[in-house]
């Protein structure tokens, strides 16, 4: 692997750790702000309508600018939302910054992925996207548990500082490592915007909402529910967080692998039993030693589902997919708002702390829903394609062979 991808990787670190360490420290501003916990989880929910809206937003800005200036350009508005958080003398404020910094995010993963793919071999493709994800998933093994602990510690502020400093590292690094890579020529933006016509790319973006938004809807209130149910110390919530950031790592360098090899089943396997632990999640976590192994499985099995969606709509977007693949990163975050809001809707209507799990597993039940008829609609596709030359007497394009080779 080239040693570029370190570079995006450590931008994708700083990213994660910004992201993520809110979950732990939500309680903390809470408490400082004077607000209730489902009013801070807008902190989450803002974070992630940002990025929905910023990655086409932003990526259309930088079409006329090279990829390795638009990710640097990227890392300093990141930068500076993240100043801007760990100042904020009031909870707007705050909620600002969170969104200045998250318009940084999907492009940066949009872009990240499409120079990250073009380094590589065709058939390593989703192993390179994985490994810049890692860095978003080692953020949440020592990034988020680390500013969690500095943020109980000594106060949130301090975390949301050293984020932003490691916003400079990540501007570094990219500024050394990454190689100048222009964008190609005659890609216009009426061909990446061609791309959303695809059933396919929209079927992928529905999945990504759907089947990552479930394990955010568990996730964003991890630390109300191991302390008020679970009956972990607040101290506890660092470790917890550990477990699903080593969780994260597994999981998204499984997806990579097997997602190059067999992507529709690796979909299959993954978010169905991502669906039936999140339902589970609402009787394990009663148990302190069930509840840790099960915040595991949940990082594993929801961050597996991550390269192949992403190489999905890399793959039925060719040609055009940066922005694509921005959207995409959109999608992601468009379901951690969605559950966001779905878990603290539940909570506030009284049905306790374990209540968003049961958001979660439906919503990447429905996930499961949406790969097998993706998955039926290509095979249609193809059979028809074959059919077709079939009573024409054509050969089979490269094209039509590749559609009739569909997993099933």
């Amino acid at each position: 692997m080239p040693l570029a991808l370190l570079a995006l990787a450590i931008g994708a670190f700083g990213i994660g750790t910004t992201e993520f360490v809110i979950m732990g420290l939500l309680p903390d501003v809470a408490s400082d702000f004077g607000v209730s916990i489902p009013t801070a989880g807008f902190l989450v929910t803002g974070y992630a309508l940002g990025v929905m809206f910023g990655a086409p937003l932003m990526t259309v800005l930088g079409t006329k600018v090279s990829r390795k200036r638009m990710l640097m350009l990227l890392m300093g508005l990141f930068i500076v939302g993240n100043l801007l958080s760990a100042i904020a003398p009031s909870f707007s404020v705050m909620l600002i910054g969170r969104v200045v910094a998250s318009l940084a995010h999907g492009a940066f993963f949009g872009i990240g992925s499409v120079v990250a793919a073009d380094l590589v071999a065709p058939d390593k493709k989703a192993g390179a996207i994985s490994m810049m994800f890692t860095g978003l998933t080692v953020a949440n093994v020592i990034g988020v548990p680390l500013g969690t602990l500095i943020g109980q510690s000594v106060g949130w502020r301090v975390t949301f500082t050293i984020v932003a400093v490691l916003g400079v590292l990540g501007l570094a690094g990219i500024a050394k490592l990454v190689p100048d890579m222009p964008k190609p020529e005659g890609v216009r933006l009426r061909h990446e915007v061609a791309a959303f016509k695809n059933v396919q790319v929209l079927l992928a973006m529905a999945m990504t909402v759907l089947g990552f938004g479930g394990v955010f809807a568990a996730i964003t209130y991890i630390a109300p529910m191991m302390t008020h149910v679970g009956g972990f110390a607040d101290g506890s919530v660092t470790w917890l967080l550990v477990l699903f950031g080593l969780g994260m790592v597994g999981g998204n360098l499984v997806g990579g692998r097997f997602a190059d090899r067999a992507l529709m089943p690796m979909l299959y396997v993954s978010l169905g039993a991502l669906a039936v632990v999140l339902a589970l999640f609402t009787l394990t976590a009663h148990n302190k030693i069930a509840a840790a192994v099960t915040i595991t499985l949940i990082g594993a099995l929801g961050f597996a589902t991550v390269p192949p969606l992403q190489k999905r709509v890399l793959d039925q977007a060719h040609g055009a997919p940066t922005l694509a693949s921005a959207v995409n990163i959109g999608a992601f975050n468009l379901g951690n708002a969605l559950s966001a809001w779905l878990g603290g809707l539940v909570i506030a209507a009284g049905l306790g702390y374990t209540a968003p799990n049961w958001v979660g597993a439906v919503l990447a039940a429905a996930a499961l829903v949406l790969a097998v008829l993706s998955a039926a609609l290509e095979r249609r596709a193809a059979t028809d394609d074959v059919d077709s030359l079939v009573v024409t007497g054509a050969a089979p394009t490269e094209s039509v062979q590749q559609k009739a080779t569909v997993h099933p």
